[in-house]
């Protein structure tokens, strides 16, 4: 089978980061629509497929399949959409840019860049069949950045997979697992008065100082509950507004906290744990709050190592001379997505987290040819004859 071409992949990836696609909004269907292209003209049957969302602009999937045969089924997933540029960037961040052998430009690490890998992956297992049999599905998909309904409709859409593989910045070494998060608003409800009698009122601000102390005592707590290959679970305060006027007691402060899952938690537990912080504050304190709305909530996730996925991955990666060594993911991904309806699963893709996210995020060319060698290679230890 022939070996990946750095060139396609690069020219590739130019045209997929000048689509822009941000989330918000996302409007992830005219990149969507090219890579559907593309994949057909690999012999895929495949389709931009709209995804249901709040109104406008337009989302959609990319889904192409590549049927050879009865066999496994596996699936290339990852996502369209980008988080916004930001600023501080050196470039124009929606067009790829190379120096020193790195390609510069949002999205070339996140995660456009293990989608172009993935097609040239599904290029050269389309171009040569008779190693292989079975069905190789790519879904590169719309928001993951925000509420991943792109890859719960694929996931809804489709049985469960034999294995899924989804690209995300992990430098090609191969995660079996990640953290789920839980981010709720709390508001913190008090009494309006006027500033120079304030026995008048109840200050929630007041009230919020006191529920920060329990929450950084919680935080100590679930530290304790550790995974050897994502850490331990955590949170952290990450916003919080109170108060309207200088001279007045502020009758309301909303907290945002953003709270991480290992593997064995459940959602529903974290939410009960969070009910009894509150009660607790306000039986301890006379804090009066409520969660007021849960702003993302996902749960992590893990596939065993003894899964075939996982060990086909391990031994691709080593093969392409990433690390042979499996771990997990710190952050969340649409794995979770996938794993609820059945599929086992890994997270493997070129460029590195750190760089995600940030102005000037890059992904190296060499290591999207060592993506694409490597995905080809999960796909025939799983379909190979």
């Amino acid at each position: 089978m022939s070996a990946p071409d750095s060139a396609r992949l690069a020219g590739l990836l130019e045209r997929l980061v000048g689509f822009d696609t941000q989330n918000p909004p996302g409007q992830e269907h005219a990149a969507a629509a090219m890579l559907a292209e593309e994949l057909h003209g690999y012999g895929m049957e495949a389709t931009a497929r709209p995804v249901a969302h709040d109104g406008f602009p337009p989302r959609a999937n990319a889904v192409g399949i590549l049927r050879n045969g009865p066999g496994p089924v596996i699936c290339f997933n990852s996502h369209i959409d980008t988080v916004p540029v930001g600023v501080g960037w050196s470039s124009d961040p929606l067009r790829l840019v190379e120096r020193g052998g790195k390609l510069y430009g949002r999205g070339a690490c996140d995660a456009k860049g293990p989608i172009v890998a993935m097609a040239e992956a599904c290029r050269l297992l389309a171009a040569d069949r008779s190693a292989w049999r079975g069905t190789v599905v790519a879904a590169f998909v719309a928001d993951e950045e925000l509420t991943s309904r792109g890859s719960k409709a694929v996931a809804a859409e489709f049985p469960p997979f034999d294995g899924v593989i989804v690209g995300e910045p992990t430098d090609n070494a191969v995660l079996s697992a990640h953290r789920g998060a839980v981010r709720p608003l709390i508001r913190v409800h008090g009494v309006t008065a006027h500033s120079s009698r304030p026995h008048l009122g109840v200050n929630a601000i007041d009230g919020a100082a006191h529920l920060l102390r329990a929450i950084r005592a919680y935080d100590h707590r679930i530290n304790q509950r550790r995974h050897p290959l994502v850490g331990c679970a955590c949170v952290s305060a990450t916003q919080i507004q109170g108060g309207f006027a200088d001279n007045i007691i502020p009758d309301r402060c909303d907290i945002v906290l953003d709270r991480r899952m290992v593997p064995a938690e459940t959602t529903d537990d974290v939410l009960a744990e969070l009910q009894t912080l509150l009660d607790e504050a306000r039986a301890s304190d006379n804090v009066i709050a409520e969660l007021f709305q849960i702003r993302g909530m996902a749960a992590g996730c893990e596939t065993p190592e003894s899964d075939p996925v996982v060990q086909a991955a391990l031994a691709a990666a080593q093969r392409n001379g990433a690390s042979g060594e499996l771990g997990g993911l710190t952050g969340g991904c649409d794995l979770v997505h996938f794993r609820s309806k059945g599929s086992p699963g890994v997270v493997l893709g070129p460029g590195s987290l750190d760089l995600a996210h940030k102005p000037d995020e890059y992904v190296p060319r060499a290591a999207l040819a060592q993506a694409a060698a490597i995905y080809r290679d999960i796909a025939l230890g799983m379909l190979g004859l």
